[in-house]
């Protein structure tokens, strides 16, 4: 099915399934326990191995020699693969270094190799006599210090790194209010509940991984390039994955190594990261490095804005495109945007929750802070006066839904905006509090996306799509799209997911995961109720509902159209030029209330407010879920992320739940999530956008304003720790 005029009524619109808040159909199975994740997978294949990974105890330089001696002679060893006995391995096309390291080091941790046993405790104390001479060389592992090396980099995902518009530098010079300021945000990890899991099993020539991955084809193709073998040898299957956040985006060094242990052992071997190796062998979101100057009439308009920002990667690597936003978020009419990329020698980054957007706003919905108290106005206000409705680098492209003003003006009303005092003046006790906002951006992103649909004699209809669902709600809202289209309850739809030998989705990841899948398990529908018309010899405008097919007086069960032999029917949901047309993106408003302790710094989030308008919410339920994990992981960014880098010798030392701290229950306050009315017909039939990424976008500079309202510092450096604000409160009265 091609997608390439808006969306008119469907048979969406009925909403008696869609859009209602919803269970998940999966979770049962996950609070019982009896859902598999990867490392689960104990009935998948027998007789299986453990592998134990080898992580290079240098960041940058070469094996001199590796001393396997000892660990072979362990007991219970079955095999080592090393890249010496490997064979021939390329590089998959997602992954920026070799999964498999040796001789030469790229990063510290890198995998060099996977020990296998009968048991994990005879792999693991095998693996730690691997003895490795390493021959060090000179690393870069500094990003303020290398900013001066930094070159324009390749267009990432169709992002150019540099967009102008007018003459930024003349119009922010004549400007009557000026910011320019420089904001930095740390290297930060994904840190996902689940870790980096695979089981791998040969039958012959051909391949089966059960791990947990976000993108299975991208990694059935990756995986095939790597080992040199057909994609038609090949399955992954992956149907519960317990967080990723985009750390699982792409095949990781468990996936290459359990299938690679597993034909050295030729028996099944399963391999798991432990966190250290999820932190320093994966992949994190880059630091950045931000300058941001705007420019403003007396009144409050934009007449100028620029927005620099420097990160680092290995070698082949790309941006952070922290820049992203402000492309596209207010109106101005002289526009300048550039990434500059440095060579870093630490761990590869890559994508993590919003990418771009999720640093960027950090620094960005500081900065318009701070220009509002430059012109000593509302900050609110600021942001609306400069909304615009069309793409401001493109203006004769529109929005396709631009309610941002409103998102802003009703979570104002609701937080009880009029009354945030001025910076440093409300005290509750000895706490000073504050309130925060900053308004969410993140581009809407539509792939394309399959499904097959089967309708048994029963009347059950069952889905089958590589989607997976990585803690999101896939299951559920699929089910709920299938229910819609059919006339079916939930309890007569089954949901099987993440498995290559189904039709290729868009995947989990950009939030385009929610609207791009559901879009084809929609057209799939659409050709099965199609087939079931015709079977029943019933006219195509027959409706669908309460398990029946209804044309005038006629009503059959729908479960009739299979009475001789099950339906199938497969399609697969592709896109025309309405997102060029159309500038199709989410926005948001993030409202948040601190207390800082006068006398020590220390901060507590007292409560924070969600304003999202993200197109029709499929599961109100779920899509609230999202959001307030969003906030979290985005109040985490503001106070306490951070991952320390070694600048002598190139790793993240805190490389454990220990160190890199997130948030706890006891850290987050009550949430309160509100969804705006909307339907973007532009987008796909189910006139949906993302949510999952929105979510986080803007939080950890409202809560950064925040700080700076109760206190009356203001802090440009992520995270924003207390010996930030200690010397510089206001004195206790």
């Amino acid at each position: 099915m091609k997608f390439d005029t808006p969306a008119t009524t469907n048979p969406i619109d009925q909403m008696k399934v869609v859009g209602k808040p919803t269970n998940r159909v999966e979770g049962p199975l996950k609070t019982t326990g009896t859902a598999p994740y990867a490392y689960e997978r104990h009935d998948v294949a027998a007789n299986q191995a453990y592998g134990y990974v080898v992580g290079s105890a240098i960041a940058k330089g070469r094996i001199a020699s590796m001393n396997l001696d000892d660990a072979r002679a362990a007991p219970g060893v079955i095999a080592i693969v090393t890249a010496d006995n490997a064979g021939k391995l390329a590089k998959g096309d997602f992954n920026t270094a070799k999964l498999l390291g040796g001789p030469a080091v790229d990063h510290y941790h890198q995998a060099i190799a996977l020990v296998v046993a009968d048991s994990f405790e005879q792999a693991r104390a095998a693996a730690s006599l691997v003895r490795v001479e390493y021959a060090r060389e000179k690393g870069a592992f500094d990003l303020a210090a290398a900013i001066d090396t930094a070159i324009k980099p390749k267009a990432s995902f169709g992002t150019e790194p540099d967009s102008a518009v007018g003459n930024f530098a003349a119009a922010f010079a004549a400007a009557p209010v000026q910011l320019d300021a420089r904001y930095t945000t740390p290297d930060h990890s994904h840190a996902m509940m689940e870790p980096h899991a695979t089981i791998a099993a040969w039958e012959g020539d051909k391949l089966t991984v059960w791990t947990s991955n976000q993108m299975i084809a991208w990694s059935v193709g990756d995986m095939a390039k790597t080992l040199g073998i057909p994609k038609e040898n090949i399955r992954f299957d992956s149907p519960y994955i317990g967080g990723g956040f985009g750390g699982k985006l792409f095949n990781r060094a468990d996936v290459l190594l359990a299938a690679l242990g597993a034909k050295a052992a030729k028996r099944p071997v399963k391999v798991a990261l432990p966190r250290p190796l999820m932190i320093n062998n994966t992949t994190h979101r880059p630091a950045t490095i931000q300058r941001i100057r705007l420019g403003a009439t007396a009144d409050g308009k934009l007449t100028a804005v620029g927005h620099e920002s420097w990160s680092g990667d290995l070698p082949g690597g790309g941006p952070e495109t922290a820049v992203a936003q402000t492309r596209l978020l207010y109106a101005g009419e002289n526009r300048m945007t550039a990434m500059r990329l440095a060579v870093l020698d630490l761990p590869e980054g890559n994508a993590m929750r919003a990418p771009g957007e999720a640093p960027g706003l950090m620094a960005l919905e500081i900065a318009v802070d701070e220009l509002a108290e430059k012109l000593g106005m509302d900050p609110i206000a600021v942001r609306v006066l400069n909304d615009t409705q069309v793409d401001p680098e493109k203006p004769s492209r529109p929005f396709s839904q631009r309610q941002l003003n409103k998102c802003l003006e009703t979570g104002a009303d609701k937080f009880g905006w009029s009354k945030r005092g001025m910076p440093g003046a409300t005290r509750d006790g000895r706490w000073l509090i504050g309130m925060g906002v900053a308004a969410a951006f993140r581009n809407n992103l539509n792939g394309p996306s399959a499904a097959r649909v089967r309708l048994a004699k029963s009347g059950v209809v069952t889905v089958e799509t590589d989607m997976t669902d990585i803690g999101t709600g896939s299951y559920t809202i699929i089910a709920q799209t299938a229910a819609e289209m059919m006339g079916v309850p939930l309890d007569k739809v089954v949901v099987k997911l993440g498995d290559s030998a189904f039709p290729v989705s868009a995947g989990s990841g950009g939030q385009w995961g929610a609207n791009s899948s559901t879009a084809g398990v929609y057209a799939a529908c659409v050709k099965l109720r199609e087939a079931v018309v015709q079977k029943l010899g019933l006219p195509s405008d027959a409706v669908f509902a309460d398990g029946k097919v209804k044309s005038g007086r006629r009503s059959v069960a729908l479960g009739d159209a299979a009475a001789g032999g099950e339906l199938v029917a497969e399609d697969k949901m592709e896109y025309g030029d309405l997102a060029e047309k159309f500038q199709q993106s989410t926005f948001g408003a993030h409202f948040a209330e601190v207390g800082v302790d006068a006398m020590t710094g220390e901060i507590r989030v007292r409560r924070m407010l969600a304003v999202c308008a993200a197109g029709r919410i499929l599961n109100p339920k779920a899509a609230r879920s999202q959001v307030i994990g969003a906030m979290t992981m985005g109040a985490g960014a503001a106070l306490m992320e951070e991952l320390a880098v070694d600048k002598r010798f190139g790793f993240f030392v805190n490389h454990d739940l220990a160190g890199y701290e997130v948030p706890v229950h006891a850290d987050i306050p009550h949430q309160d999530v509100i969804f705006l009315d909307e339907a973007d017909p532009t987008t796909s039939p189910m006139k949906a956008k993302g949510v999952g990424e929105l979510g986080i976008c803007g939080v950890a500079a409202a809560v950064a304003n925040a700080v700076y309202n109760a206190t009356g510092v203001r802090v440009r450096n992520y995270p924003i720790t207390l010996d930030k604000l200690l010397g510089k409160l206001p004195d206790m009265v």
